[in-house]
């Protein structure tokens, strides 16, 4: 039986509602219970499961790992550090590359997770708006777990706030322009199985414009790699 009442109480003490993490608090505090939640989950059988209980598992495991990630290292400014300006790529490729679970006598990396599993047993694009790598760039973090009964809602819900977040999505309608993440263009194919392009696909969501459908104009917006902790302010 699945238990998600942990990671969802952790989520809502240290994450607010608009996806800001007080890291340096969840690790003077909580690192441990954050371990002890994941390694509950090590003996589950993903393939046992229903599949609204893998798809929720397996982004809270993506967010909670990636967290937990973060809580050994902290503090840090980025999850792509850079030396002299210079992105520390290994780095970056390690951080998403080393196996770092194990579940079920599998070993799993945060990529493989979200492209080996999620991504090609799934083929849902709406994952993209809730699998958060500690960046500003990524979704806002739901200061909430994802639970199997409702995680649809959760994935709809996630995909409406991204899109109508000006930061990740703006249309221009004197230009014609649409201004999107390049979370878009990252997983372009992703987006292809359920629509006919992009803007098709944003169109679904902003509704507010229905000539965005049409647009032929794109424009991908900077990625921001600065970690998504809260500031002092933040914190009040």
């Amino acid at each position: 039986m699945l238990n998600f009442s942990p990671w969802n109480q952790l989520l809502q003490e240290y994450v607010n509602d608009r996806g800001q993490v007080d890291y340096a608090r969840w690790q003077q505090e909580a690192e441990g219970a954050l371990g002890d939640w994941l390694k509950s989950l090590r003996k589950t059988t993903l393939e046992e499961l229903p599949t609204d209980d893998q798809l929720a598992l397996l982004i809270n495991l993506y967010n909670a790992l990636t967290i937990q990630r973060v809580l050994a290292a902290y503090p840090l400014d980025s999850i792509c550090p850079t030396m002299l300006g210079i992105p520390n790529w290994l780095a970056f490729w390690r951080f998403f590359n080393r196996n770092i679970f194990n579940l079920n006598g599998t070993p799993l990396s945060l990529s493989a997770i979200e492209h080996g599993i999620l991504r090609k047993q799934f083929k849902e694009p709406r994952i993209h708006f809730a699998l958060v790598c500690a960046s500003a760039g990524c979704p806002v973090l739901r200061n909430e777990a994802y639970l199997p009964d409702i995680v649809e809602a959760q994935l709809e819900t996630d995909a409406n706030n991204f899109i109508h977040n000006t930061d990740k999505v703006l249309f221009d309608s004197d230009s014609g322009i649409l201004y999107c993440s390049k979370i878009f263009k990252w997983y372009e194919q992703d987006f292809l199985k359920v629509a006919d392009s992009i803007p098709t696909y944003i169109g679904q969501y902003l509704t507010e414009y229905p000539e965005v459908s049409q647009t032929l104009a794109v424009q991908y917006l900077p990625y921001s790699w600065e970690l998504n902790r809260q500031s002092s302010k933040d914190r009040g």
